[in-house]
């Protein structure tokens, strides 16, 4: 049964990992950005896969992914830590990594030059401490080798569709026990497990107890999205865009075009305002 499934599910998975083209030129400068991160900074991804388009359904929110960086293989202090990337991985001495679960790869470490052509945000935790940020990149490297969880997805779509116009058969099944969850994940909520390691908030829930006291409470790792680090207030966001109108003084000698080619979609859409 464990092999039927796996078949059937094969031909899915790649046809909702399948990408679409890059954008010509990216709405993010990818120098810039790979300049300005530090480890723990929290990566959003604009994707450009099918699942990457469930995801931006289901959330509203155009960030479909989710990584973090870890920096470079000498800037982790732990030398277990460091030889439990290099199992999975053989990166360069001076290159650029991060963390991110995938859906045909599960949770591994790749380069950061991987999304070099991709709208990208950084979400940077505040006044994380160096010695939290280096458990929480510990983390995030014991969780190397998980699988992904498709059926968290599913799950959290049922969760956060209307459920009085659900059959009771079909709603979501996120908070039930399953041993097999444990061994799943998706990009999201393993980064906000690894931040929730050292208690670092993302969305906490806040509620009055008895005495009127303020509570902090931890939301289920498992509705955890993208989306969330950008809205956090506990992370600092930071933008590059392709152009910068602080570099250029003024967002008036931006290198406007009054006109734009006709018959593209994309260029139609896009095209700049007239005077």
């Amino acid at each position: 049964m464990g092999l039927l499934s796996s078949l059937v599910s094969r031909p899915i998975v790649r046809w909702l990992g399948r990408q679409r083209p890059a954008r010509e030129f990216p709405l993010s400068d990818f120098e810039r950005i790979r300049y300005e991160l530090k480890p723990c900074d929290v990566l959003l991804i604009e994707g450009r896969s099918r699942v990457s388009d469930v995801i931006r359904l289901i959330t509203q929110s155009p960030w479909s992914h989710a990584a973090i960086y870890i920096g470079r293989l000498h800037d982790i202090e732990d030398t277990e830590v460091r030889d439990a990337i290099q199992q999975h991985a053989r990166p360069l001495a001076n290159e650029q990594l991060i963390i991110e679960s995938q859906l045909e790869t599960g949770t591994v470490v790749r380069p950061l030059s991987e999304y070099r052509d991709d709208h990208l945000r950084i979400c940077r935790p505040k006044g994380l401490t160096m010695d939290d940020g280096q458990a929480t990149i510990a983390y995030a490297v014991s969780r190397l080798g998980t699988g992904y969880d498709v059926r968290q997805i599913l799950d959290l779509a049922r969760f956060l569709f209307p459920w009085s116009i659900l059959p009771r058969r079909w709603r979501s099944s996120l908070f039930r026990h399953n041993a097999k969850s444990a061994t799943l994940t998706v990009c999201s909520s393993m980064l906000a497990e690894a931040f929730g390691a050292v208690q670092f908030p993302i969305l906490p829930l806040v509620r009055r107890d008895e005495t009127d006291a303020v509570a902090l409470y931890r939301r289920n790792p498992k509705l955890c999205v993208p989306s969330d680090f950008d809205y956090s207030p506990y992370f600092e966001i930071i933008k590059y865009p392709f152009f910068d109108f602080s570099i250029h003084s003024s967002y008036r000698l931006l290198p406007w075009s009054q006109s734009a080619p006709m018959g593209d979609p994309q260029a139609d859409a896009e095209r700049p305002p007239e005077n």
